[in-house]
């Protein structure tokens, strides 16, 4: 009998009856209108950290994450960690205890909610491909639609089993092992994360993991931010290159242990977060606005100083003080290639609105597959408010100097980003500003619009 299709559905039998659809939250709507703001805010601890925090942890025999962003994705990693055996508790201090797995996740005796985070599924799909029997991976209707094909594809290189239920690259997920180690070519322009689960689950495997990338790698710093990490937790991972100075993959030994220095690792502040602030401060706050938070960090989301600062921002980031003063400035337009940042798009398009001139964000067609297609979101909604926009495959050019926003009624699309930077725009524009699906800024940074609130926005929910 010829082997059966791997990815065939028809295989999965029971399992797949097992998947339950998670429910959505609350809906929540929120008015913004034209206002100004001042004063100090703290940027959110780094999601991207938070999240390879508590899983390090829970590779770890355990450890104690200090300032973690508690937020909605982030308590799926938690989740996920002890569906792996693991266990996470919030002190009264806010910090997280984490009781690890110690490199050996338990096959979990249930379905893996990631609701809908995409950082979630991908590092913890690299988890589930060390366990001796099946791991069952969903989320919510965004996650369900998210590429997860070139992942399963290198787990399937490195022996394990990995499989999307509908046999379409996309979850839910059916992954597991156990893998003990080799090589796998990946694509680097879908997804940095894919890189990530590898390498951390690579760094406890028993023969290691290396890594070929088959094209550029996009989004990198979030790869720069996983190996700064791991080095935090006592693990070594590298890059390949070229000889000439290119990337051409990276490779983590087998058998390491996860151990911070202390038994702690303290969580930086979010960059992607600041973003929103920042920009609040260069387009609404003539009196200025102060961000603390700010010290310098892997970051790829950092460039929003530089980008600012490119625009005419009046801006000063004292580093060691990890503080960024900014004030409302005349912005004008300018190129942004966005293939290292991919969350700042929003932003900038927001920022581009305002300036004179034109503003074009480039290389941008992979920001097109986050939890929904940020470049057309960001463009249909611009557009609602009186901005002249081009969308392109991958570009997206906001003519600032030929707009002016007006209040709209605007949908969140489910994205913690296109909201939090509507909102900013909703600052700028006259009348009115009416966001639906609010509620989604929890992904990344609860309390927001109370923020935004604190600092003078006219804002109601």
């Amino acid at each position: 009998m010829a082997p059966a299709d791997r990815r065939s559905p028809a295989l999965l039998g029971p399992i797949a009856t097992l998947i339950a659809i998670p429910s959505n939250p609350p809906p929540m709507d929120v008015d913004i209108g034209a206002s100004t703001v001042t004063g100090t805010a703290s940027a959110p601890p780094s999601k991207s950290y938070t999240h390879r925090a508590i899983l390090a942890a829970g590779y770890a025999e355990g450890a104690t994450v200090e300032d973690p962003l508690w937020s909605a994705d982030t308590k799926a990693t938690a989740r996920a960690v002890e569906a792996f055996g693991g266990d996470v508790e919030e002190t009264g201090a806010g910090d997280l205890v984490v009781t690890g797995f110690d490199g050996f996740p338990r096959v979990p005796a249930d379905v893996i909610d990631c609701a809908n985070s995409g950082t979630t599924m991908r590092l913890t799909t690299g988890t589930a491909a060390l366990g001796g029997g099946l791991t069952v991976l969903t989320g919510d209707d965004s996650l369900r639609s998210r590429p997860q094909g070139p992942l399963l594809d290198a787990i399937e290189q490195l022996g394990g089993r990995a499989e999307s239920t509908r046999g379409n690259g996309q979850a839910p997920l059916v992954v597991g092992g156990p893998v003990t180690g080799g090589t796998a070519s990946i694509p680097g322009d879908v997804s940095s994360q894919f890189v990530t689960a590898l390498l951390m689950a690579g760094a406890v495997s028993d023969d290691g993991i290396e890594i070929d990338l088959e094209t550029e790698l996009k989004s990198a710093p979030y790869v720069d931010i996983t190996i700064e990490l791991l080095a935090a937790f006592g693990v070594d991972a590298s890059t390949i290159d070229d000889g000439a100075g290119a990337v051409d993959g990276f490779v983590v030994e087998g058998g390491q242990r996860y151990e911070p220095t202390g038994g702690t690792y303290a969580v930086p502040g979010d960059f992607s977060s600041m973003s929103y602030l920042l920009a609040a401060g260069a387009v609404a706050a003539p009196d200025g606005l102060t961000v603390e938070g700010a010290r310098p960090s892997a970051q790829g989301d950092s460039a929003i100083v530089e980008i600012l600062e490119r625009m005419g921002a009046d801006l000063a980031w004292d580093h060691e003080a990890g503080t960024i003063d900014v004030a409302q400035s005349s912005l004008s337009g300018i190129e942004v290639g966005v293939a290292d940042t991919p969350d700042l798009l929003p932003t900038i398009a927001v920022l581009g609105a305002v300036a004179d001139g034109t503003t074009k964000i480039v290389d941008a067609e992979h920001v097109r597959y986050k939890e929904t297609d940020r470049v057309s979101a960001m463009a249909e909604a611009l557009d609602r408010m009186g901005a002249s926009v081009d969308e392109y495959e991958d570009e997206l050019h906001v003519h600032g100097g030929e707009s002016k926003l007006v209040g709209a009624t605007l949908e969140g699309r489910a994205d913690h980003r296109v909201i939090m930077s509507l909102a900013i725009a909703g600052l700028f524009a006259d009348g009115t500003t009416t966001i639906t699906g609010a509620e989604h800024v929890d992904v990344s940074f609860p309390g927001f619009f109370d923020v935004l609130a604190g600092l003078g926005a006219d804002v109601e929910t």
